[in-house]
């Protein structure tokens, strides 16, 4: 027998309609994992439903194994019949059984990324497909993108008629799934794609499993995108017995394909639904609710709902505006330390939430020279990512070149053509002659065996050699770039368009700012001193684990997590709501995803929630002086302590350029695509100079620093009246003179 008394009102509504579609609505804190248990144990004890009936599904494989846990824990004998499980490790299950109607072997292979990869390398060879063009991370994400919104590659081709590039892709989407096909093999977005295949192609196979699964109950909802939601209406439509849980104010994976209208929407798409709203929170303080409230209530696309608890009031919330980030971090780490030495709590109770993986970078160091310990959660150690690895090896072979180690990390980053072989026979050579690696590449002509690869080595040496020289003249700040833009390291990236190549591109720019603070406190600043400073930084591994530690993360990876004491920093429009939101085509969609994920980071405190920012923050090498978030803005100001001091709110101007900017977009894309466009064409002069206002589609008006002649183009240093300083290609930005009246 189940007890009952540990739920609230609500909860036990919840637990009690087992009959009909059911939407929980439970807010942060709710509960909700415990009337998802009790409501399977009612079922089996007292409605007296067969295990075997009963289909529970969640997100990951812990949150999978937790549930199965606390069912077996409540219902004992017969609960193994449930199936617990991901949507991805039930749709395998009912695959191994039955993909043979589909055309495939039943021992099919489901590929990895690394094997998508190889796949769509032999689909562009074999299509003569230019990769600098159609780059296979791209493709790859797009063919993802298709398969999560159940778009085939018919359907793909036939949307994309006019556009020339995604006719491309919808073709090499086509030659991929061909390519799956015939080696038997699944991608991980197939196993959901095929089991709704499966399901609509073969009526008997469908037929079994709504019997089997009379009762269904998925959490996360919000979480779900277009192919899962078909896949659970399917299953559902015979017996109508769908309980799915969720909160709309939490869907923040739009970008991972989370559709939010599926929980929006669910009335709708299954009438006579019962809606149940959670409301009652068991973790955090009312002030901070209230906080939570305060700033979701601005969404539009919403279930209307409010937090409250039974637990105290609490502290006031805290906000502190600091000059920089380094102030920032001094102050977070200042007030851990603080804490911790009076035992009102331990490290582990604290975590930093942020919006993007760069902002890490000086919160680490703080730590470390305050010695605290921290952990990074759903990342890795700022100097240990793969893109700083790469640039800071470049910035080592060009101090010494002694160092094998990042001679051999960066021959072939980005790709020259330079295989393993040739590597091999370089290696061997400089190991017979006692030499270093680099020596070796230097006089690859001697290397036995070397043939046509010296070619492709020769460049490689010449650019260091050539940055060698250029550095008792050059900044850091100035080299790093260099070394991207002469490589095309930071061009692949920026091709990718990806999220990951995004945060990869902003943790670059962290690194440059680094470099920059660097020199402006060094009395002779030089490149060694530089790479000792960060190697010290870096050692980071050399902490002894332990549990007790500060915890670092994106206010993504934070979901589903709780702490005592939770700082939210980088409160500044721009950064938080990001720049890309603020500027986006549909601004108002953007900024609600932006803004559910305050909430979200909000709702993770229990006890105290302190939020920052900063006047001016170092960007890619150069200040940037942004608002206060408008999220800051939104949480009622009783609610700040007496210290939190506003600053005065800006005056509106965001809507007739942002209006403008979209129409310049909206034209731009209605083009056909042409690769000429994109050719950079050198003025052969400039209508405008140093010390002249411009006008920017995007950044508004601003104050010309520098123009700086370049081979390509010219180079511009634009002082903005919003956006701050900003460098840029003259043929790119379309910069307009200001007449002055």
């Amino acid at each position: 027998m189940t007890d009952l008394e540990l739920l609230n009102r609500e909860q036990k509504e919840a637990v009690f309609h087992t009959e009909g579609p059911l939407l929980i609505l439970a807010g942060a804190g709710s509960g909700k994992t415990r009337v998802l248990t009790y409501r399977m144990a009612h079922l089996i004890d007292e409605c007296g439903v067969n295990p075997w009936n009963i289909l529970a599904i969640t997100f990951t494989n812990k949150a999978a194994g937790e549930m199965r846990e606390r069912v077996d824990r409540i219902v004992g004998y017969g609960s193994e019949s449930i199936w617990v499980s991901t949507f991805h490790s039930m749709c395998v299950r009912i695959l191994r059984r039955h993909i043979d109607r589909l055309g495939f072997d039943q021992s099919f292979t489901i590929y990895d990324t690394e094997d998508q990869k190889t796949v769509m390398k032999d689909v562009c060879r074999r299509l003569q497909v230019d990769t600098k063009m159609y780059k296979e991370r791209v493709l790859l994400n797009a063919v993802s993108h298709a398969k999560d919104e159940y778009v085939s590659p018919e359907e793909f081709r036939l949307n994309a008629q006019g556009d020339f590039r995604q006719e491309k892709i919808g073709q090499i989407y086509l030659e991929y799934q061909k390519e799956l096909k015939k080696n038997n093999a699944l991608d991980f977005d197939d196993l959901i794609v095929k089991t709704v295949e499966l399901f609509q192609s073969c009526p008997d196979v469908l037929e079994y499993y709504q019997d089997r699964f009379r009762y269904i109950m998925v959490d996360e909802y919000q979480d779900t995108n277009t192919v899962q939601f078909k896949l659970v209406s399917i299953l559902a439509k015979k017996y109508q017995n769908l309980c799915v849980v969720g909160d709309d104010d939490q869907s923040i994976y739009k970008f991972r394909g989370a559709n939010i209208g599926n929980i929006l929407n669910f009335e709708k798409n299954f009438p006579n639904t019962r809606v149940i709203k959670l409301e009652q929170n068991y973790r955090s303080t009312q002030n901070i609710l209230d906080a939570a409230n305060g700033v979701i209530h601005n969404n539009c696309r919403r279930k209307e709902k409010a937090l409250w608890t039974e637990n105290e009031k609490g502290e006031p919330i805290i906000f502190r505006h600091f000059q920089n980030a380094y102030e920032e971090a001094e102050y977070v780490a200042g007030e851990i330390r603080k804490k911790v030495q009076s035992q009102d709590a331990e490290y582990r109770d604290f975590a930093v939430l942020y919006r993007t993986n760069a902002q890490s970078r000086m919160f680490e160091e703080k730590f470390l020279l305050a010695n605290i310990p921290y952990k990074i959660i759903g990342g890795v150690n700022f100097y240990s990512r793969k893109e700083i690895k790469d640039i800071l090896a470049y910035l080592k072979t060009i101090d010494n070149g002694k160092d094998d180690l990042a001679v051999h990390r960066i021959i072939n980053v980005p790709k020259r053509g330079i295989g393993a072989v040739t590597i091999n026979k370089v290696q061997a050579y400089a190991d017979s002659v006692n030499i270093s690696f680099f020596e070796a590449l230097e006089s690859a002509d001697r290397v036995p065996g070397i043939g046509k690869a010296i070619l492709k080595i020769q460049p490689f040496v010449h650019l260091i050699h050539e940055l060698r020289l250029k550095l008792a003249d050059m900044t850091l700040e100035k080299l790093i770039r260099e070394i991207l833009d002469r490589t095309g390291y930071d061009r692949d990236l920026k091709e990718e368009g990806t999220e990951e190549a995004d945060a990869r591109l902003d943790n670059i720019g962290e690194l440059v700012s680094k470099a920059v603070v660097y020199e402006e406190g060094a009395e002779h600043p030089r490149l060694s001193e530089f790479l000792e400073e960060v190697a010290l930084v870096a050692d980071i591994d050399s902490l002894e684990d332990q549990d007790n530690r500060v915890l670092l993360m994106t206010l993504h990876s934070a979901k589903g997590l709780e702490f005592p004491y939770v700082c939210m920093a980088g409160m500044e429009d721009g950064i938080f709501p990001s720049y890309m939101s603020i500027m986006a085509e549909d601004p108002v969609t953007e900024m609600e995803e932006e803004r559910r994920l305050c909430y979200v980071g909000i709702t993770r405190a229990m006890k105290e929630l302190t939020l920052t920012a900063v006047r001016a923050r170092m960007i890619r090498g150069e200040n940037q002086y942004n608002q206060v978030s408008r999220f800051v803005r939104e949480i009622p100001q009783e609610l700040l302590g007496s210290k939190s001091v506003l600053p005065p709110e800006p005056k509106v101007f965001q809507a007739a350029e942002n209006k403008a900017f979209t129409k310049a977009k909206e034209i731009f894309r209605t083009k056909t695509f042409d690769p000429q466009q994109f050719k950079v064409v050198k003025a052969d002069h400039l209508d405008y100079k140093a010390g002249d206002r411009v006008a920017h589609v995007k950044f508004g008006e601003g104050t010309v620093l520098d123009i700086t002649e370049g081979g390509r183009d010219y180079e511009v240093k634009v002082n903005f009246d919003r956006a701050g300083i900003k460098k840029m290609f003259a043929s790119f930005a379309k910069l307009k003179k200001v007449e002055s009246l």
